[in-house]
């Protein structure tokens, strides 16, 4: 439905469950101006956003604003309910989340993007939209806008995955590792799809390349990690690099992430130590590495202590 042009906010009717909230419509939304977020736990540019939209729904809550996150999945595992109020948890979120498994929501809407924003005025007529990160200020300006208020912009810091990308110096783009999407594959004689099989590193990886060590299985979106002591190894050029995995069937599986070789010492992500240890337990983005120093090319190697790490896909800030 439209009005003057304008689509009116669609229906949450295809949402599968909701979190904070009980179901909400658009008829019970009438009267208020209305955030709709779009996101799924493992995009690094809905991460660095989520400060944002977090501090929004916080600071504009009693001016009438409603803030509604919609997570739909990108990747399989993340349809696991028991993955995605984690990190509502650790996020922060306490507004309305519509967990949208079977892309209703998304159909619904018409969306194609993690993130998107769309901006939503109190006769429930979408007013603006925006995709992917940035543009803070306008879209809180837009929020003021439909509230009919004016202040100064609310601070937002983001820490940890969280923090703005080192846009400067990022020249390694994100990179899935399943054959759908993956490219840029250097271990010698190239992949196998859905066979398990042994894989190298080549003696050196130009940049954006990366490779397997160990049994592994390439399936559509991600590969699989057969036999203990199995690693990854990229060259990349960035800040930070990250890496989507998950535990599959296995409760914890320890890893071990070296910088050029080394521990990561005081270049350690968030989720690994000093000496470059870490756990993975849960399904979700790791943050391997954050160089302290002068940003350069360097190469990331991770290995697993166990056999069923699931990797899908890097991504760097």
């Amino acid at each position: 439905m439209t009005v003057s042009g304008r689509p009116h906010l669609p229906s949450f009717g295809g949402a599968t469950e909701w979190l904070n909230s009980e179901p909400l419509s658009p008829a019970e939304l009438s009267g208020r101006v209305v955030l709709v977020n779009f996101w799924t736990l493992t995009c690094i540019n809905w991460l660095r956003q989520e400060p944002y939209v977090r501090a929004w729904s916080q600071a504009y809550r009693d001016d009438g604003l409603v803030v509604i996150g919609v997570h739909t999945p990108e990747f399989s595992f993340e349809h696991e309910i028991g993955w995605v109020r984690p990190a509502v948890t650790v996020r922060g979120i306490d507004y309305p989340v519509a967990v949208d498994n079977d892309y209703g929501v998304w159909s619904a809407f018409d969306n194609h993007y993690w993130p998107a924003l769309y901006f939503v005025d109190t006769d429930g007529v979408i007013r603006d939209n925006h995709f992917g990160e940035g543009r803070y200020e306008q879209s809180e300006r837009v929020i003021q806008q439909l509230l009919g208020v004016e202040r100064d912009l609310v601070p937002v810091d983001g820490r940890g995955v969280e923090a703005e990308a080192d846009w400067a110096h990022l020249r390694t783009p994100e990179t899935y590792l399943g054959f759908q999407r993956g490219e840029h594959f250097a271990s010698p004689n190239g992949a196998v799809l859905d066979e398990r099989r042994a894989y190298e590193v080549p003696e050196s990886l130009a940049l954006n390349q990366w490779a397997l060590a160990g049994e592994w299985s390439i399936g559509p979106e991600k590969a699989l990690l057969g036999q203990a002591g199995g690693s990854v190894a990229f060259r990349f050029h960035a800040r930070d690099a990250h890496l989507v995995l998950s535990p599959g069937a296995r409760e914890a599986i320890p890893f071990r992430v070296l910088v050029d070789g080394e521990p990561p010492g005081p270049s350690h992500g968030v989720d690994v130590d000093e000496n470059g240890n870490g756990l993975l337990r849960e399904g979700r983005l790791y943050q391997l590495v954050r160089q302290h120093d002068a940003v350069r090319e360097r190469t990331l190697e991770i290995t697993f202590g166990e056999p069923g790490a699931e990797a899908y896909a890097f991504t760097f800030g």
